[in-house]
């Protein structure tokens, strides 16, 4: 057993089986990711002690906060220097003129439309002055920007976001400027007065004391969203969770969710929902979680919510579980949700404390897809911390998207596999670009069916209408079962004796109507037994089967980047079709094309949110020349 950011508890087991489809959003597609490198980069300072929990770039300089207590180069000498320092972006030398005092931990930062440097945490003192938690500093030397007016008169700034001339803050405090403010106010980011149209006051601690943990506002400015130890805002019931519109009057919005309310493990974890982000266009949120597990809570989970959605009882579009692992940043940066924690395995529903089906090794450090939430090809870990230092901490304070990458601060000296005091840096450069890949979008094409082993009948195809099959031998097609078009490749599944679950969904190359060599023959995709899919294809994010005699259409998330297959099975709700019948499946133009066990091609309309059968009609009969009743049925383009 790890040890955890609170406690170490027994965990109850928690059986994942056969779940309802989760919130589907419109339009949910796939977009391509832009992918940082995994290799963090080598110029930039460390820390010692504590921790970093916060970044700015104003200019060429990178500003860190934290709880350090002294600071070097990369292949420099330790200096003395408490809670924050700056450095060059390009060069990473410190910056010996930058030389703040503080007498506290700090915990926020960010630039004011002006160029100064908004500093938040849990100080009374700035430069020997009176500054409680909250400062503007001269961005050159760190001198107190005395006209700046902003102040918090107790408790703790735990976040400041700066959006326009908005500067939001959240955190532990209920006075800000000599006003009444609980845990969330709205400042003027260049003078530091208080906002008076804005009073959103969150209040009511499940447990121990009430604070902000997480806060994030939309690029638009139009909605934010806090997270953290609260249970009611401005006397409504909102747990840990809160979505304000900032539309005109801020006002509570109307949306809850149920997925924060009960307790994970025990009073140990009094709050558990720790970060939020936005996507770049404000489209959607994240929400990460550590705390353990929870009767229908999403504890040590990482969801996607959409901003447009209103209501009650709201559930996420997705759902990664890490395991009972936490989760404690999330960045949600160029179409792909960073996350960081204390976790040993990302998509791991099936696992208490250990790797369950379907788990993917990811130690500390993941980036997920942001539309079906599985883990892309990105693994840098947390780790390479050498003799002396402290190898594994179990907080990632923080993730950060600067100008030129994504920074990390931790509690920690190891970052891909090298020596990182504390904090570090994945640039883009040296990234890649994941490109959209989804099912062929074609109108008309060829459907292959399979006939043998080897073999396969080419039928062209119109969308309503089959032409004269022509037989076209495929020999690496062998021992095949549901197959399905993805980009150029196709995934298919092949029996083997030597798979744990007697089968694997291999992926071939499929270019000029021609089947290639299978991969990936064990590992992400051989747990599930593919082989007893009768049918199956691609769509947004999804792969979609079904089961000989089993009157349900499943589906799995699967990640092309990886060909990583989801650990969760859903089902997808439908009237009216005998799914146990199917035998072979493929998505063609808005349709469901699939093979019956009496012979005949059919289709049927397909919906993301659920399938009426009733719409279902014969493409083609049952006949001596071809038969329609196999597993290996797909569409292709050539």
């Amino acid at each position: 057993m790890w040890r955890r950011w609170f406690a170490v508890l027994a965990a109850p087991v928690l059986a994942v089986g056969l779940l309802a489809a989760p919130a589907r959003a419109a339009d949910l597609t796939p977009v391509t990711s832009t992918l940082t490198s995994a290799n963090p980069a080598d110029n930039i300072p460390h820390a010692q002690d504590g921790d970093t929990k916060a970044f700015a770039e104003i200019g060429n300089t990178i500003y860190v906060g934290g709880s350090f207590t002294s600071v070097k180069a990369a292949g420099g000498s330790w200096t003395s220097r408490n809670y924050l320092f700056a450095y060059d972006r390009t060069s990473g030398a410190l910056k010996a003129d930058f030389t703040p005092t503080l007498d506290g931990a700090v915990h926020a930062l960010a630039a004011s439309p002006d160029g100064k440097l908004i500093v938040g945490g849990a100080f009374k003192n700035v430069n020997g002055v009176s500054r409680k938690n909250l400062v503007a500093l001269d961005p050159a030397t760190g001198a107190t920007v005395t006209g700046w007016v902003g102040r918090s008169d107790g408790g703790l700034v735990r976040r400041t976001v700066v959006v326009g001339n908005k500067l939001y803050i959240a955190g532990a405090f209920h006075w800000v400027n000599g006003t009444e403010h609980s845990l969330l106010a709205r400042l003027d980011a260049t003078t530091g007065a208080i906002d008076p149209g804005f009073q959103i006051d969150a209040s009511v601690a499940r447990a121990s004391s009430e604070l902000v943990w997480g806060l994030a506002v939309a690029p638009d400015g139009k909605t934010l969203v806090a997270v953290g130890n609260f249970t009611e805002v401005n006397g409504q019931p909102r747990n840990q969770v809160v979505v304000v519109d900032l539309d005109g009057t801020p006002t509570v919005a109307n949306w809850s969710t149920q997925r924060y309310v009960a307790p994970c493990y025990s009073a140990s974890f009094p709050f558990y929902a720790r970060d939020v982000d936005f996507s770049d266009d404000g489209s959607y949120f994240v929400i990460i979680a550590d705390g353990g597990r929870g009767d229908g809570a999403y504890c040590d989970a990482i969801a996607r919510f959409e901003t447009a959605d209103r209501g009650s009882a709201m559930d996420a579009t997705w759902v990664n579980y890490t395991g009972t692992d936490s989760v404690t940043s999330v960045e949600v940066a160029d179409n792909v949700v960073y996350v960081g924690g204390h976790f040993r395995w990302l998509s791991n529903a099936n696992g208490n404390d250990s790797a369950g089906s379907g788990a993917i090794n990811r130690f500390g450090l993941g980036a997920l897809d942001p539309i079906n939430g599985l883990p892309l090809v990105w693994n840098p870990t947390r780790s390479g911390a050498p003799a002396g230092t402290t190898t594994w901490g179990p907080i990632m304070w923080e993730l950060w998207r600067g100008s030129t990458g994504l920074y990390a601060g931790f509690d920690s000296d190891g970052l891909g596999n090298e020596y990182h005091g504390r904090l570090g840096l994945f640039p883009l450069a040296g990234g890649r670009t994941v490109a959209a890949t989804n099912a062929p979008t074609a109108s008309s094409g060829y459907l292959y069916v399979g006939t043998g082993n080897g073999q396969t009948a080419k039928v062209s195809f119109n969308g309503t209408t089959v032409g004269t099959p022509v037989a076209s031998a495929q020999a690496n097609l062998t021992a095949a079962g549901a197959a399905f078009s993805v980009g150029n490749k196709l995934y298919w599944s092949k029996t083997d004796a030597t798979a744990p679950g007697g089968s694997y969904l291999g992926v071939s190359m499929f270019t000029g109507g021609s089947v290639g060599a299978p991969w990936v023959g064990s590992g992400y995709n051989d747990w599930f037994n593919p082989a007893t899919m009768a049918g199956a294809f691609y769509l947004d994010g999804r792969m979609y089967y079904t089961k000989a005699g089993t009157n349900k259409l499943f589906y799995r998330y699967l990640e092309p980047d990886g060909y990583i297959v989801g650990c969760s099975e859903f089902t997808l709700p439908s009237v009216g079709l005998n799914w146990g019948n199917v035998r072979g499946m493929a998505w063609v133009n808005g349709k469901i094309v699939y093979g019956n066990t009496n012979g005949s091609l059919r289709a049927v309309p397909f919906d993301e949110v659920a399938v009426d059968g009733a719409a279902s009609v014969e493409i083609a009969p049952a006949s001596t020349d071809l038969t329609w009743s196999s597993k290996t049925l797909f569409f292709a383009t050539s």
